[in-house]
């Protein structure tokens, strides 16, 4: 037989258990939810983070000079001038929309205009020109792409095994606020050439898609991929699945939301003007010059007037 006191104690122990158990499956529940919540937010939220030594800033820029030396050389002039207009669009994009208006950047132990004045010359210039050349379909798109290329893999590991002795700087940006905006424009973009190409009976002035898909997704998935290897793309991410998500979502979206309109903008100006700023002795509607370079091979002897 049970004691009063002893049957009171018991009970209450019970009633703690039963109480304590309550209170942890709540508390598990709110776990849960929160955990669900912090999920759905991360997939609608890409971190786009970079991390690299001072010295990379230096020998990118040295790689920058001599690449427009030897554009200048080839008497790339207007392939020159819109890597240097790309550039400076691009800052006041990364510093005036994305710092200013959304405040999706920030940084730690550097300056934040002068790195994002660099991040713009460096990756418009480079993106802008390669795009060009591509385009307008240079004969040493070979020669120029894996020099690009090359650079992108090399300079983070030099800076990496030369400027390790510094204080590394980190820049990132979130994506949430403006990347509705992106896909806005590239629907909108892509959009309107298939529009035009379903309604063009002349197969010459269709508008190849393949083309330009390639050039705007390889792009930008060249760069992001050097900066993935070369140690500073996504830097401080644990999980791979992170590191893929920003790299296949930059590249499909990035820069090839504007292959449509550079497209355009590269038509009309070659339909008037050659590579080397003068005027063509045969000018050629905006239609004509899509179907003089739909007919034009990288690798074909024959040059339009635009590149001779």
């Amino acid at each position: 037989m049970v004691s009063y006191p002893a049957a009171y104690v018991k009970m209450q122990s019970n009633n703690s258990d039963f109480f304590r158990r309550k209170l942890d499956k709540r508390r598990m529940m709110r776990y849960t939810v929160i955990k669900i919540y912090d999920k759905a937010e991360k997939m609608n939220e890409i971190i786009a983070r970079r991390q690299f030594y001072p010295l990379y800033i230096w020998l990118d820029i040295a790689f920058l000079i001599i690449f427009a030396v030897l554009l200048l050389l080839r008497r790339k002039y207007m392939t020159v001038l819109v890597g240097l207009c790309f550039g400076v669009i691009y800052f006041l994009v990364d510093y005036g929309l994305f710092h200013l208006v959304f405040h999706a950047r920030s940084i730690q132990n550097g300056d934040l205009f002068g790195v994002l004045l660099w991040m713009s010359m460096s990756y418009g210039f480079t993106n802008f020109v390669w795009i060009w050349l591509w385009i307008s379909k240079d004969k040493h798109l070979l020669e120029w792409s894996v020099f690009i290329l090359l650079w992108w893999l090399c300079c983070p590991m030099l800076a990496s095994t030369f400027g390790s002795h510094e204080t590394p700087i980190i820049i990132q940006r979130t994506t949430g606020s403006y990347h509705g905006w992106m896909a806005l424009l590239l629907f909108l973009g892509y959009a309107g050439l298939i529009v035009w190409n379903l309604f063009q009976k002349d197969r010459s002035r269709r508008v190849n898609l393949l083309w330009l898909l390639a050039i705007g997704i390889l792009v930008q998935f060249g760069w992001e991929t050097g900066l993935l290897l070369g140690g500073i793309r996504s830097a401080g991410f644990e999980n791979f699945s992170d590191k893929l998500l920003t790299l296949v979502t930059n590249s499909l979206l990035e820069t090839n939301l504007g292959m449509p309109y550079i497209y355009l903008i590269f038509l009309a100006f070659s339909a008037r003007f050659t590579e080397k700023l003068k005027k063509r002795e045969h000018p050629l509607t905006l239609f004509e010059r899509l179907a003089e370079n739909n007919a034009e091979r990288v690798r074909g002897e024959e040059r339009s007037e635009y590149l001779a």
